[in-house]
């Protein structure tokens, strides 16, 4: 048995590394794949302006994965060495009955399955947070953009900041560790970046900030709005002292220690300087679509290949899906180019 470093919140804790398996899924560039992170539905309770267009047209609901397949395919996975799994949506708490599947999951925490979290808006943590811990859950990632309640109006288009605050306020009771994402945006909410480290640090939360990415045809202007993170990095080390760390939770991010607040803070950047080299996941759609790559379109059906093929089938469709796995994404925000990088909105695959 080995041992690795993983964040917890604003801590870093050891956590177990299972034995090697006779399989695993390395792709064409050395790389192996041990994260999947699976969308169980493209709807969402708000409309964040980044990330889905006012009016949305979402998935027919005899398209989507039943439970008992995401749990096949996860298990796959899983026999193919990945060990940390991430619930996403669109928002993954308002597919119906979704308790049946994070039970289920968590049963595999383990058996191969070292981690089971989620990424959520935390519209719906009030109502889930005790079952999730149940479960097995042990982290959460929670998406907020401002503590301004007009200005969170204003970019989710329909939700209400007090219901994400009880929720973040339930699963912390629940004995969830939280990390808080922050999609920074130049002239939307670049001003709140201090205030939200503050105040997440101060609560023992971690605060991860990410660049916007050209997924989808959305209503906000990304030229715009598009804020570097090393400007920003450059910023707050004027002001901060930032120690670097080794840190990592099996996700893009590389993170930084603030001495001044005590906490733990990260920056994703897709756009200034991706972390492709370091690739380790995969992304699975509602739909059974296996995207290997955020920033590209190359995919494989999944779900084909199970119905079609069983256990077999699944098995041969991953060494396909590692051999044509690309290098890397190539995003870029500029007016030259009108049009999104990759024509999907990020709710397809849960970013």
């Amino acid at each position: 048995m080995r041992f690795a470093l993983a964040l917890r919140g604003s801590k870093v804790v050891a956590m177990t590394t299972t034995s090697p398996v006779a399989r695993p899924l390395i792709d064409g560039f050395g790389r192996r794949v041990s994260y999947l992170r699976i969308s169980v539905t493209d709807r969402c309770d708000f409309r964040c302006v980044y990330c889905m267009a006012e009016d949305m047209t979402f998935l027919p609901k005899r398209d989507v994965l039943s439970f008992e397949e995401i749990e096949a395919l996860a298990g796959a996975f899983i026999a193919r060495g990945t060990t940390k799994i991430r619930l996403t949506g669109g928002e993954p708490l308002v597919r119906r009955d979704i308790m049946q599947l994070v039970t289920a999951l968590g049963r595999r925490i383990g058996n191969g399955l070292e981690e089971l979290t989620l990424t959520t808006n935390g519209s719906q943590l009030a109502k889930y947070a005790v079952q999730l811990q149940a479960a097995g859950v042990r982290r959460l990632n929670v998406s907020l953009d401002t503590l301004d309640a007009e200005r969170f109006r204003a970019i989710t288009r329909r939700g209400r900041i007090e219901d994400v605050m009880a929720g973040i306020e339930a699963a912390q009771a629940a004995g969830l560790a939280i990390k808080i994402n922050m999609v920074a945006m130049r002239g939307v909410n670049d001003d709140e970046i201090e205030p939200m480290m503050a105040w997440a640090h101060g609560r023992g939360m971690g605060l991860t900030l990410i660049e916007g990415m050209p997924l989808g045809e959305v209503d906000i202007d990304r030229a715009d709005s598009y804020l570097p993170l090393r400007e920003l990095h450059e910023r707050l080390a004027r002001r901060y002292t930032l120690t670097r760390l080794d840190t990592r939770t099996g996700g893009p991010a590389r993170y930084v220690h603030v001495a001044e607040t005590g906490g733990t803070l990260g920056f994703i950047t897709p756009m200034s300087h991706n972390f492709c080299e370091s690739c380790n996941r995969v992304r699975l759609t509602a739909t059974g679509q296996l995207f290997l790559c955020l920033g590209q379109d190359d995919q494989v059906n999944l779900r084909d290949a199970w119905r079609e093929g069983g256990a077999a089938g699944l098995d041969a469709a991953l060494d396909h899906a590692m051999r044509i796995k690309p290098k890397g994404h190539d995003f870029v925000v500029d007016r030259s180019g009108r049009e999104p990088a990759v024509a999907r909105h990020m709710s397809v695959t849960g970013g």
